[in-house]
């Protein structure tokens, strides 16, 4: 079959200790799955209780991937900037109506990452009650490390997931505290949209996010899993 035009390149994102890519298909994001952060966003009832997570996209090419030092573009149309540290979960199978115990068996492998936002943005559309995609699902709006296996580094339930901006700690909390946990998120997301190999799962943030500016130099890190280096240019 011949196209009009090249295809896009599918992202593939390091692996360690292996020479292939993991290639990326979709982005889901979990909203406020920390209640320290539910707080912090003004949203009392989530902090307070279980209720259903809920789900924000971004396309796989929004992916800021690779090796070494990152370079994150500070994107237009914005004056605040912010960062949530996140682990990220990337599948290795799917399908739909996922039982939570057997979501662990289709994830190959954790990275840490960074879920940007356009702040300013989403305050402006939740203001006049619209959707707020162009807040989250930017270019280079995904920042993501390296993966390690889960067959290297088991299904991790506790651990801190850590913020360093300019040497100084921003972000700290532990994924015990997840409201939801990687397997519920997975079988909630699947009675929502046929989860396929090559999806990425952003878990949510812990409390502390805040603004960055250009020349900015972040250190993620996630217990057991990983870190990423990155710089806002």
């Amino acid at each position: 079959m011949s196209y009009l035009f090249p295809p896009a390149a599918i992202v593939g994102v390091p692996v360690i200790g292996r020479s292939e890519l993991f290639p990326v298909r979709r982005i889901f994001c979990v909203g406020r799955n920390y209640a320290d952060h539910a707080r912090e966003m003004g949203a009392l009832d989530q902090a307070e209780g279980r209720e259903p997570p809920f789900f924000f996209s971004k396309p796989g090419d929004a992916l800021v991937v690779g090796e070494g030092e990152l370079s994150i573009p500070y994107p237009p149309v914005t004056q605040n900037l912010h960062h949530e540290v996140e682990l990220v979960v990337a599948l290795a199978g799917g399908g739909s109506n996922i039982t939570v115990d057997a979501a662990n068996g289709l994830i190959f492998g954790y990275a840490p990452g960074l879920d940007l936002t356009r702040r300013d943005m989403q305050a402006r559309a939740k203001e006049k009650g619209h959707p707020w995609d162009m807040s989250k699902g930017f270019d280079a709006s995904a920042v993501i490390g390296a993966l390690t296996p889960a067959s290297v580094c088991g299904h991790p339930q506790q651990g801190l997931v850590q913020l360093q901006v300019n040497g100084s700690l921003r972000q700290s909390g532990d994924l015990s505290a997840m409201i939801w946990k990687i397997p519920e998120v997975i079988a909630n997301l699947s009675t929502q949209v046929s989860l396929a190999a090559g999806d990425l799962i952003y878990t949510g943030t812990p409390a502390g996010v805040g603004p960055l500016v250009r020349g900015d130099v972040l250190l993620a890190t996630v217990a057991g899993v990983g870190e990423l280096r990155a710089k806002v240019v």
